[in-house]
């Protein structure tokens, strides 16, 4: 007999799960049901154990997962998992009867069981359930490893995150703590007088960022449509529409690299408010960044890999221009674009032939500059090459009024004052256009529809994107996106 091994191919069964599904086997032959039904509970684990000195010698019915099961003669001890928490089980034979206390011999590790009786400390002081009945509710044919940290494949942690969770309590604190983010970060933003909407995730074309889009086809409509690869410019609708103040948290896809930080589909939130501009968006920012630290975290001063950050507004501002004149030594203002692209490759960097200068700085920027970027700042002003959709600054309109706040060498957030003139924003697509027929995948395309919204008119306005996974990385202390992602994306077990 076989059991698939997780990569849909079968796999001989080893000795211990042989022996559990003739368990199954032997359960259904004698009219014991290894799957059972409708359970109820008078309590979880973790309510009765917040409140066990009040309830001792009070009859309860609890549920879970048998974590342990240690036999002593007419004695048996077990370890119940319900929520995250464990609490004990304790077994007699002379209180459960000798018929019911000989069927625990058919229970595993592993086993979803329910248990009636009340509630008890041992003569150790240890809180337990003095076990008067019990119900099989799910028999569990794999067992669960013994030692699994020590699992040398570290990457099974995330193809198989419903083991993960099972025995690894950290792993269930993140993922608590990621839902606690995410209303924080509701609540914020709704206490502020902003409207949560939703907007298409199947675009007819991809807008609103540089990405190379995932492409699929709608059979009824007989057309290729793209998964979103940011919803900015429904957003920007919506404030053509009338809605001053808008919101969304969901996923967004984009078809390039996986790395401790970057997952094809990943979960953002994207701001807008009229009558707003950059400056506005940045002390929403970093107000947003302590609120939500504060909330999961207890403070807005954590600690990520054994560095202390301060998300503390106000976070300092720091032009482009001047980052990379103080940790890449170089002054690119007032060069040439041949002349600047010398000044890269002279540190290594290696840019397109014939990128501007423009283009340059944010090469060498990335490259040399964003490492450094440890406690919280916001770079600003970035040229007009990098920023197709946000305005042009004052007095220099070869850079656009646009930041983004680093924290641990990150991109953690982007925003700027949005573009809302339709003619200057055509002539930015023209050039993504051109940019694009030339090979470039991730440039924008011609989106006519957005530019005609323009052209009835869009109230100046501050915008801002959220990577919700970089966030509660941080607020977790987790050293990869893949730690707060559920089921994240991976290569096939086998594969090249």
């Amino acid at each position: 007999m076989t059991l698939e091994d997780g990569s849909g191919r079968q796999a001989d069964l080893t000795d211990q799960e042989a022996a559990r599904l003739d368990k199954r086997r032997r359960l259904l032959e004698a009219g014991v049901p290894p799957y059972g039904g409708r359970f109820e509970r008078t309590h979880t684990v973790p309510e009765l154990l917040k409140d066990f000195d009040r309830l001792i010698d009070t009859p309860v019915r609890v549920a879970g997962r048998l974590r342990s099961i240690r036999r002593q003669g007419g004695l048996t001890f077990a370890d119940l998992q319900d929520g995250g928490q464990r609490i004990q089980l304790f077994c007699r034979k002379d209180t459960m009867g000798p018929e019911t206390y000989g069927l625990l011999d058919w229970l595993d590790i592993g086993d979803i069981v329910g248990v009636w009786g009340r509630t008890m400390r041992t003569r150790r002081g240890e809180a337990s359930v003095e076990v008067h009945g019990w119900e099989l509710l799910t028999k569990a044919l794999r067992p669960l490893p013994e030692k699994w940290h020590g699992l040398k494949d570290v990457e099974l942690r995330y193809r198989q995150r419903y083991v993960d969770l099972i025995v690894n309590p950290r792993v269930r604190d993140v993922f608590v703590a990621r839902s606690r983010a995410v209303s924080a970060i509701r609540r914020f933003l709704q206490d502020r007088g902003f409207l949560e909407v939703e907007t298409p995730m199947l675009n007819p074309i991809p807008g609103g960022a540089n990405a190379r889009p995932f492409i699929t086809h709608h059979n009824a409509l007989d057309m290729d449509l793209y998964m979103r690869i940011a919803p900015e410019l429904y957003l920007k609708r919506l404030l053509v529409g009338g809605f001053d103040k808008v919101f969304e948290i969901g996923k967004n896809f984009r078809n390039e690299g996986i790395s401790t930080k970057h997952n094809p589909e990943y979960t953002a939130v994207e701001v807008y408010e009229a009558y707003a501009d950059a400056r506005d968006m940045m002390r929403l920012t970093e107000e947003l960044f302590a609120y939500v630290a504060a909330e999961v975290a207890g403070s807005p001063v954590i600690t990520y890999q054994g560095t202390r950050i301060d998300l503390t507004p106000p976070w300092p501002r720091l032009a482009m221009t001047e980052a990379v004149a103080r940790y890449a030594g170089l002054e690119l203002d007032g060069l040439s674009d041949e002349q600047a692209r010398e000044a890269a490759k002279r540190r290594g960097v290696d840019v397109p032939a014939g990128a501007t200068r423009g283009t340059v700085l944010a090469e060498v920027f990335e490259k040399l500059v964003e490492p450094h970027l440890i406690q919280p700042v916001f770079i600003v002003d970035y040229p007009i090459e990098v920023s197709p959709l946000a305005k042009r600054k004052t007095g220099d309109p070869a850079m656009t009024d646009r930041f983004e706040p680093f924290i641990m060498g990150w991109e953690v957030a982007n925003g700027f004052s949005e573009l809302n003139d339709p003619v200057d924003q055509r002539e930015r697509f023209q050039r993504q256009v051109e940019q694009r027929a030339a090979g470039d995948e991730e440039a924008h395309m011609m989106d006519e529809d957005f530019l005609r919204a323009l052209e009835y008119g869009m109230p100046p306005a501050g915008g801002l994107g959220i990577g919700v996974d970089r966030l509660v990385m941080l607020l977790t202390d987790s050293p990869s996106i893949r730690d707060v992602i559920l089921f994240p994306h991976m290569r096939p077990r086998g594969s090249v």
